[in-house]
């Protein structure tokens, strides 16, 4: 029996009853422990705003009120001056009338400025009160205590068009219509459910195609599904978790809100931005995409929760694929795939080019480079070593794709150990851990900033307890993982020569 429909990620769905959130999860793209938004009702609520509108036969005019006694009488009379008729226009003033009111009479000078409205008693009588707008700046008496009620603010054009006779065929105030959601956002998948309510799993994101590499460290800081917010302001939530990056200038707009922007220059480059209020455009944030679905998850969010995203597109990425895996899922994406290095079958992709997926979509045709599968091998990093950890996937692109890549910089048949090339500038942080007593077979490292040579990597090919494996001495030393393939394997290799690593089973 159905008890309940409702909506989750813009598809209906009927649910039984006593039905809590986790049913309505099923076959949804969700990350478990992220935020859910749960939309429980909507209601329009109409309000007045401080504008009337004056319509007449030349036109529109918008009347904005002030904070006066004029404008709170004029709330009242609105009516009664509706009809009301041009009834004198002079270079100074334009005079509609005439109404009754109870307005004191003041012969007192007042200064007027240019579209002010206002009261006036003709005669000093206020059996014969007027609509007065000025057209100029100027200074008079006419004859009303309460004066002045706002300003006309559109439609001004009117006032030189209009003749005696012609007049106010309505008078409406302008009202502002809002939906007020009750939205609750939760991690709770056993909330109860009820008829009509809205889900939201994820936060959908349709990327900017002006902006690909700021694109794109959406889909790599995101590739495992979800961004965590690391910072949330009145303004915007972000996520830092990926900033050693280069993001050149890109397309650049106003951010308004569900605007998602990446850094490109300075401190925080690389810096993910979910915009909550509308901002002025940047010199340094470059516009990667906007949020099309799930906002009020990204509004509710605060520091330490995570939100699941989908993007749009998705990422192309063939890395880690067969080159027949390769074919399959650029055929379906309707792109020519182009094969070099091993071209056979079960070669794995090593590298595509485009790698960027908004120019990979763009694209009739990506290459795909690949090598035998033996050649690709498996290594198990330690995260308890994270700064290190860190630079070693900087450093072999693993932090952006599923492989990566190792140059050798010393091999020789018989040594105890091989070596690969670092990066000078990026290991300039990698502080000394505490020293090995033992660097086993198989271990991988990094010869730490007390080194003349901080960054090289290595990986010891027979047990020591004196050297580590980049040849250095135990303090030099950070161990941040292990080879978990042949190690044999390593003695074919040759320097300048390119070995394939990654940390899943292939």
């Amino acid at each position: 029996m159905i008890d309940a429909k409702v909506t989750v990620n813009g598809r209906v769905k009927e649910l039984k009853k006593g039905a809590v959130l986790n049913d309505a999860l099923k076959d949804e793209i969700y990350h478990r422990g992220s935020l859910i938004s749960i939309q429980l009702s909507t209601e329009e609520l109409t309000e007045e705003t401080d504008d009337f509108e004056l319509t007449t036969p030349r036109g529109t005019m918008i009347l904005r009120l002030e904070d006066t006694d004029g404008a709170r009488l004029w709330r009242s009379v609105a009516g009664s001056v509706k009809g009301s008729t041009v009834r004198w226009s002079t270079k100074d003033i334009i005079a509609f009338g005439s109404f009754p009111t109870e307005i004191p009479s003041d012969r007192a000078e007042r200064q007027y400025s240019r579209y002010d409205c206002f009261f006036t008693l003709g005669g000093f009588d206020n059996r014969s009160t007027y609509l007065m707008i000025a057209k100029k700046n100027h200074t008079r008496a006419y004859g009303a205590s309460i004066g002045k009620i706002g300003k006309i603010t559109l439609g001004r054009y009117v006032l030189e068009s209009l003749s005696e006779g012609e007049g106010l065929i309505d008078i409406r105030p302008v009202t502002s219509r809002t939906s007020s959601k009750n939205t609750i956002v939760t991690k709770d998948s056993g909330y109860p459910l009820d008829d009509g309510y809205s889900i939201d799993t994820n936060v959908q994101i349709k990327l900017d195609g002006r902006s690909p590499a700021s694109a794109e460290q959406i889909l790599m800081v995101g590739s495992k599904g979800y961004l965590n917010v690391t910072d949330s302001t009145g303004t915007f939530i972000g996520c830092s978790d990926d900033l050693d990056v280069e993001v050149p200038d890109e397309g650049r707009i106003t951010r308004d809100t569900g605007s998602v922007a990446v850094r490109s220059t300075g401190h925080g480059t690389g810096h993910i931005l979910i915009y909550k209020e509308r901002r002025q455009t940047s010199p340094v944030h470059n516009s990667a995409g906007t949020v099309e679905r799930g906002m009020e998850i990204a509004a509710r969010a605060v520091k330490g929760d995570m939100i699941t995203i989908v993007t749009e597109p998705a990422r192309v990425m063939t890395v880690g694929m067969t080159q027949s895996d390769g074919e399959k899922f650029l055929s379906g994406l309707g792109i020519r795939q182009k094969r070099s290095g091993d071209t056979s079958d079960d070669a794995v992709i090593v590298d595509q080019i485009p790698e960027m997926t908004l120019k990979a979509v763009s694209a009739d045709e990506i290459e795909t480079f690949a090598v035998p599968g033996e050649k690709v091998f498996r290594i198990q990093l330690d995260e308890s070593r994270q700064s290190d950890v860190y630079y070693f996937r900087k450093v072999t692109g693993l932090s952006r794709k599923p492989l990566g890549s190792l140059k050798v910089q010393f091999s020789f048949p018989g040594m105890p150990m091989i070596t690969f090339y670092g990066d000078d500038e990026r290991s300039k942080g990698l502080y000394p851990q505490d020293p090995f007593r033992k660097c086993k077979k198989g271990d991988i490292g990094i010869t730490n900033q007390s080194r003349p040579h901080h960054g090289l990597i290595g990986i010891r090919l027979e047990d020591s307890k004196e050297y580590g494996p980049t040849g250095e001495e135990p303090y030099g030393t950070n161990i941040i993982g292990k080879f978990a393939d042949d190690i044999g394997k390593l003695s074919e290799t040759e320097e300048e020569e390119n070995i394939y690593i990654t940390e899943d089973r292939l």
